[in-house]
């Protein structure tokens, strides 16, 4: 498929959303209140930005795959926190951010037409273009059973954006033993790990590389997360995939031909992230807070909550078209993102972000208090 033949840029499709928005803001005499891109509004941690000036000495040219101590950071950080046992540097590979590698992995794998690649019903639209740029099939489906026979990727999301559900261990294993039965690939997108509520929020959300999903044997399958999110590294573009080192060194080879390298003052400053849960647990109770603001607000005002267990989201409905409900919202000069952008499945739906900041946070629960939606 040729550049030309991409689609829309989704968000672009919210403009009139924004324009109603600002005219309803200036009428009732407030600001806009955005609760669409989940991009961080805290600061970066103090002793993270050292990291990164210790390192600013980056006269050579930085290594694709990642430095020993930046790889060695994400091994042991999986078994610390993660509880996964056993990786070593050579399991590990850095990216570029996650974005960049959810869109190119399909292709450096070489999975190309008539191939298919799946992913969750609703999901962040990444998952798709990635299918796009490899030229390959891709296929819609929660359900193992449903994955054809000629698919060579399957991308998993948990805990999911934009729906906020984790997958626990017993669905995973049954995902793993159905991909290894189609000969494909599968990789669990785990940015929100550690990001779990309700029902979760004092248990481990499972990895795919978990030995109680994969045991010992991580052949075929592979675990992408970044530190955007848990430690506001969003402008650092810090990230990294580990698993099976087979497949990691074929992902390598293609990615050294195209000079995806992060730079090294980052590399050591996702070294010393990952090294300390400290602050990285201060920003979760930064979004609990947020979460317990907003949450009761939205049901009060009429809405439901689906799933919502894990990550920086809220998935809302008020069973209707999520066009409707996001005029809705606009009325009160809140911005949401609309369910479709995720897929047919989220048509439903809109999600409302906990990144913005506190402030914004408290007046759009207000604002659902006192005026009818």
């Amino acid at each position: 498929m040729g550049l030309q033949a991409l689609p829309a840029y989704p968000w672009d499709r919210l403009d009139p959303i924004r324009t109603r928005a600002a005219e309803r803001a200036a009428e009732l005499g407030v600001d806009v209140v955005d609760l669409t891109v989940g991009s961080p509004v805290d600061p970066t941690p103090q002793r993270i930005r050292d990291a990164l000036v210790e390192a600013t000495d980056a006269h050579g040219y930085p290594t694709t795959a990642g430095t020993a101590e930046a790889r060695d950071a994400v091994a042991e950080w999986f078994a610390r926190d993660r509880g996964v046992p056993g990786l070593t540097r050579d399991d590990v590979l850095l990216t570029v951010g996650s974005k960049e590698f959810v869109a190119s992995a399909a292709f450096f794998l070489g999975i190309g037409a008539g191939d298919a690649i799946v992913q969750p019903e609703v999901a962040y639209p990444t998952y798709e273009m990635g299918a796009v740029f490899a030229g390959a099939e891709l296929v819609r489906a929660d359900d193992p059973d449903d994955w054809p026979a000629h698919t060579k990727l399957v991308w998993l999301n948990s805990p999911g954006n934009p729906t906020g559900r984790v997958l626990d261990a017993d669905f995973l294993r049954r995902a793993v033993a159905r991909a290894r039965e189609l000969g494909a690939i599968i990789i669990n997108d785990e940015c929100y790990a550690e990001l779990g509520w309700d029902a979760w929020a004092d248990r481990r959300i499972p990895s795919i590389l978990d030995p109680d999903v994969v045991g010992d044997d991580h052949t075929g399958v592979l675990a992408c997360s970044s530190l955007s999110k848990r430690s506001n590294l969003a402008g650092y573009r810090a990230a990294y995939v580990a698993g099976d080192a087979e497949v990691l060194a074929k992902l390598l080879v293609g990615r050294k031909h195209a000079g995806l390298m992060m730079p090294s003052p980052v590399q050591h400053a996702l070294a010393v992230a990952l090294g300390d849960t400290a602050d990285a647990r201060e920003q979760y109770e930064r979004y609990e807070s947020r979460r317990e603001v907003l949450a009761p607000a939205v049901r009060d005002a009429g809405l439901r909550i689906d799933d919502s267990e894990a990550g920086l989201y809220l998935w809302v409905t008020r069973g209707e078209d999520c066009w409707s409900t996001v005029a809705a919202f606009a009325e009160l000069a809140i911005l949401t993102g609309p369910g479709e952008f995720y897929g047919d499945a989220g048509s439903g739906h809109v999600r409302l972000t906990l990144t913005a900041p506190d402030a914004a946070i408290s007046e759009a629960a207000w604002r659902l208090r006192q005026h009818a939606l």
